[in-house]
């Protein structure tokens, strides 16, 4: 099933190129003696490191169907790999122009009802499998909002206050600061970013499980 998973999701986004998301250049051998595999050390973040978890920072755009891929597969592959050792966000991060920002201010506004990881599957699905990609106007937000159980009223409420809006900028504004070039990126503890050809999940898990060995060493 592993491997299984793993091929699918490298086939689906490793070999993408596709829609010119795939900018970034091949970033050099870790750094850090202690860590293997591919990604880039950002010296001006402070890593936000726990001993026993990863803190992964997901850099993706709703409208992307490598971003859909990698969360239908990678996100489980990961949470299958390492369980509750990683942590696992999304920031939203829109790369494909011309389209509305809603679903990331429906995200945001998701999250803080608690229902985040509810609304982004939901929006995913409701994008790339229902293929709803244009105007998410208030009747279909309604049936999506009642799906991932919340009140409509509070959550549109929510939605006019602004603060989902704010959320979504700031997110966006952090992904530019460090240079984000294609979705889905990550970073890891705050300071471990991977993207473009070095977001393969045989790279990913390799990183992660020299976090988690570097600790038991310690």
């Amino acid at each position: 099933m592993k491997s299984r998973m793993m091929s699918r999701w490298m086939a689906a986004i490793w070999g993408m190129g596709a829609l010119g998301l795939v900018l970034a250049p091949v970033i050099a051998q870790a750094t850090k003696p202690e860590l293997q595999g591919k990604f880039e050390l950002l010296k001006d973040e402070r890593s936000t490191h726990q001993p026993g978890k990863v803190k992964i920072v997901e850099f993706a755009d709703f409208y992307c169907p490598h971003c859909h891929q990698f969360e239908e597969t990678g996100v489980s592959l990961l949470l299958k790999e390492f369980g509750d050792k990683v942590e696992i966000t999304m920031v939203g991060f829109p790369v494909i122009r011309g389209k509305l920002p809603t679903p990331f201010d429906m995200y945001e506004q998701a999250k803080l009802m608690g229902k985040g990881d509810q609304m982004k599957a939901v929006l995913f699905r409701t994008i790339h499998k229902e293929k709803l990609d244009g105007v998410l106007d208030r009747s279909i937000r309604s049936m999506l909002i009642k799906e991932v159980g919340l009140d409509v009223a509070a959550f549109e409420a929510g939605m006019e206050s602004g603060k989902p809006a704010k959320l979504f900028e700031e997110g966006r504004k952090w992904g530019e600061r460090i240079k984000v070039s294609s979705t889905p990126s990550i970073l890891l503890d705050g300071n471990i970013k991977v993207d473009g050809v070095n977001m393969t999940p045989e790279n990913v898990v390799t990183i992660i499980r020299s976090i988690l060995e570097a600790d038991g060493k310690r």
